[in-house]
């Protein structure tokens, strides 16, 4: 194992990813007791040609010819219970492994903040998820059974070796260096290159995701070719990553082969000199022979191994790197039962990333307790990300949001979160029943009739009772099943149940015809009544009637007022709904 030492960390990885076997140490013991027992089995057969030529060939000795075939059906018998034993318990170990794993990657994926997702492709972290852990899997079962079984093996033929003959079994101890080193240097070789194979794969899942969910415009926008030429790029990549691990692993296995192969010419022409002769008999050479044959194969399994292990090594650094990643922060100590609603936003300024520079500037005004507050301005002024920063999906770089009088940041994260909801313009549907869209997280104990309640408020029952299943109908992965007004009634049906007392509307009519836009604003009107609303909207006409509208520009707040005001003051908002009213006319 001196090997590992290449790299400082590797050993600090290899033995976190054992430390998920410990739970499973029952398990894990039959199993290593198997592979004891399957590995004793090597030498004691090899143990067994000594008695068969010197007392069976050569002795004629009848008790002993009697005696080996019983000891050699009892040795294969034992050898498959043990071989059995190794190989179910260890495969159970694995899965087990592997299950632990995929749980905590994928709670650990729930729990992250926005911005990790900002910086990482969804492909990639499906990647990490799925190929990477199976990877994992490879170092802390398979690789274990090989290295204890074909170790021990190995050991327990060595063992054998010097005890029949110390002078033949001297040559070994000039051969282990020299397999010892060129696997040194081969797994550096493999560790890198599965570290790469495995970011290719995260390229691959990318790409393919891409596709599948991009088709429509993909093939309207005559993009096959396009597309077809970027996954062959991707896949090219991978294979090429491959071949060369494969190369490293090709090349070694029949040197190493070769350097055993010199040891073994060696030991049979100082055997068959003159002088060892007379103190070698027959049985001892021809066990000591078999010793070293038999002792092939488990050396050729601990080389083939090498590749697997560092695979899985470096698997385990990609999946420790995302496991190790801070998750939301939970928030301050300060409970949070139902909000009264008053949401003051005090100088805030927020960047995404410092190259990019501040989207928000200085922003201060404040919403009384069931205000409706619009937000308008040009696409990148900043209005989403402002509504983005009260459920703390990012926190301000400067000033503060305060709810009841109170910092957000001083709010448990949990409690703040249940006092908001939201409809935005990209509605996110999951593939269950309409029922479960609607009652979603922990909506999901609301009665029968609260459901229906919020469904036809919605004007989803309008379409839900006509479908054969109801409100059990599938929509299909993101919804896809439904159309778009219908998806977005569903968002209002689930923000209706939840009944917070803040409510964010992000283009919620965006998705919707002029009819299915009146039913909705009734029914946000209703929704809206004695909520403190922050309504995002690019169609000035559905912000009309708010109390207070906020005119943002670049970053800043460049005017505010009610509808007829704003108006009356023409400036920025007085030329947006003239440009809206014109193009509205000429449709």
């Amino acid at each position: 194992m001196g090997h590992f030492r290449l790299d400082g960390g590797v050993l600090k990885i290899y033995r976190r990813l054992l430390g998920y076997v410990l739970p499973f140490w029952q398990i894990f013991t039959l199993a290593i007791l198997g592979m004891v027992v399957y590995a004793l089995t090597q030498p004691a057969f090899a143990a067994l040609v000594k008695p068969l030529l010197d007392k069976s060939f050569v002795q004629h000795d009848p008790r002993t010819i009697r005696l080996i075939p019983m000891l050699v059906i009892g040795l294969f018998v034992l050898r498959g219970l043990a071989g059995f034993l190794a190989t179910y318990f260890i495969s159970w170990v694995g899965r087990s492994v592997i299950k632990s794993l995929r749980g905590q990657a994928f709670s650990k994926l729930l729990l992250l903040p926005t911005r990790y997702y900002d910086n990482n492709s969804s492909g990639m972290l499906i990647s990490k998820l799925t190929y990477n852990i199976e990877q994992v899997a490879e170092a802390t079962t398979n690789a274990i059974t090989v290295i204890i079984r074909d170790g021990l093996t190995i050991l327990g033929l060595i063992g054998l070796m010097f005890y029949l003959s110390w002078i033949l079994s001297i040559f070994i101890l000039v051969i282990g260096p020299l397999i010892a080193l060129l696997v040194r240097y081969v797994s550096g070789r493999f560790r890198r290159y599965s570290a790469h194979i495995q970011d290719s794969m995260g390229s691959v899942t990318k790409a393919s995701e891409e596709v599948i969910s991009g088709h429509r415009v993909i093939k309207l926008f005559g993009g096959i070719r396009h597309e077809a030429a970027k996954f062959e790029q991707v896949n090219e990549r991978n294979r090429y990553l491959n071949m060369k691990l494969m190369l490293v692993n090709a090349g070694s296995s029949p040197i190493i082969q070769l350097i055993a192969g010199v040891g073994m010419a060696l030991v049979i022409y100082i055997a068959t000199l003159p002088s060892m002769l007379q103190t070698v008999s027959v049985g001892t050479f021809g066990a000591f022979l078999s010793a070293m044959l038999l002792i092939m194969a488990p050396l050729k399994h601990l080389t083939d191994i090498n590749a697997p292990l560092q695979k899985g090594i470096a698997a385990g650094q990609s999946i420790f790197e995302l496991l190790d990643e801070e998750s939301e922060v939970a928030g301050g100590g300060l409970t949070l039962t139902r909000a009264r609603g008053t949401l003051e936003f005090r100088e805030l300024s927020f960047a995404y990333t410092p190259v990019k520079g501040e989207v928000l500037k200085q922003v201060s005004f404040t919403a009384r307790a069931g205000e409706t507050l619009a937000l308008v301005g040009r696409s990148g002024s900043g209005k989403s990300t402002l509504a983005s920063l009260v459920p703390r999906f990012y926190d301000p770089t400067a000033g503060a949001i305060l709810l009841d009088g109170h910092d957000i940041r001083d709010y448990r994260l949990s409690d703040l979160r249940e006092q908001i909801a939201l409809v935005s313009q990209d509605v996110v549907l999951f593939n269950d029943s309409i029922r479960n869209n609607i009652a979603y997280g922990t909506l999901a104990e609301r009665s029968e009739r609260e459901i229906r309640m919020a469904a036809e408020a919605a004007h989803a029952m309008e379409f839900i009772e006509f479908l054969p299943q109801g409100l059990e109908t599938m929509v299909g992965d993101r919804g896809v099943l439904l159309s778009g007004g219908q998806r977005q009634r569903i968002a209002v049906a689930r923000a209706l149940l939840k009944d917070a007392p803040l409510l964010i509307l992000d283009e919620a009519t965006a998705a919707l015809d002029t009819e299915s836009e009146r039913h909705i604003q009734a029914a946000l009107e209703q929704l809206m009544h004695a909520r403190t609303t922050l309504v995002i909207a690019h169609r000035l006409s559905t912000v009309e009637r708010a109390d207070r509208i906020i005119v943002m520009d670049r970053g800043r707040i460049i005017e505010s007022g009610r509808h007829a005001e704003l108006l009356a003051h023409n400036g920025h908002y007085a030329m947006l709904y003239r440009m809206q009213f014109s193009e509205a006319a000429v449709v």
